[in-house]
């Protein structure tokens, strides 16, 4: 299992070419091999993507898409994935349209047609857990929901474990029912302040256990990259990213 950076943490330093370039390169100074592309600004081209991550000699495993554009722009979506060499093609979020019971269903309804496309380009579809997930609409969890709908084929989970553990699941067990199905990760640690408030830090300075989380998703047998995200940072995303690099590392992931 690969450890990699998600560029999501440095959004605010990604949002032109070249501070892109610039933040490509701290993050491959630390140590990372790999990168998922998100939050990253608008116009920047596939190309100067590839380009740029060539450059640093990072690897781009994992993207997250518009949701609309998965759905209604599925062909230009799969050939700038082709363009950064990238397998996998995520939603960061289920849009808020149907997150109700009058519109759940929708949602399989819209996307297979897409995720299905992206399956005969020899890509995956992957979708990104929030707490939402863990709760019930009509009578069955967001979650069980999901995976019923789409065959492992047609869509990955991206499984985030800070938002399984806000959304009252047990990490751990949430990885064996999605064995085989999570070829991506996203490691995310959760500590508490003293105003009992949730707060994300980097990977090991929290409350979740992460030994026994790598044991889980070691045995899993399938997952691929183990992508660090930090939504939002207390000090400098980049000295988070350090500080995770270097607590991963030491437990012989890179």
């Amino acid at each position: 299992m690969v450890l990699g950076a998600q560029m999501y943490n440095v959004r605010q330093f990604t949002q032109t070419e070249g501070d892109l370039d610039i933040s490509l390169k701290k993050v491959a100074e630390i140590g990372y091999t790999t990168v998922q592309i998100s939050g990253i600004g608008g116009g920047i081209p596939a190309e100067r993507v590839r380009a740029l991550c060539d450059k640093h000699g990072l690897a781009v495993v994992l993207t997250h898409m518009n949701a609309d554009r998965i759905i209604y722009d599925t062909d230009a979506v799969i050939r700038e994935n082709e363009i950064m060499g990238c397998d996998y093609i995520g939603i960061g979020m289920m849009p808020e349209r149907y997150r109700c019971d009058a519109w759940l269903e929708r949602f399989p309804a819209d996307y297979l047609p897409a995720a299905r496309k992206i399956a005969a380009a020899g890509k995956q579809f992957m979708y990104h857990n929030h707490e939402f997930e863990f709760c019930k609409i009509n009578g069955k969890r967001v979650m069980d929901f999901l995976m019923e709908s789409f065959s492992p084929s047609e869509m990955g989970f991206t499984i985030d474990t800070y938002w399984v553990q806000a959304g009252g699941g047990d990490v751990c067990d949430w990885i064996a029912k999605l064995r085989g199905r999570i070829p991506c990760v996203h490691l995310k640690d959760m500590d508490v302040l003293p105003d009992r408030k949730a707060v994300m830090v980097p990977i090991m300075e929290g409350n979740l256990n992460f030994p026994k989380i790598l044991d889980a998703l070691k045995a899993d047998g399938g997952v691929k990259y183990l992508l660090y995200e930090q939504d939002h940072c207390a000090e400098s995303p980049f000295i988070c990213f350090e500080k995770t690099y270097k607590n991963l590392s030491a437990l012989g992931y890179r």
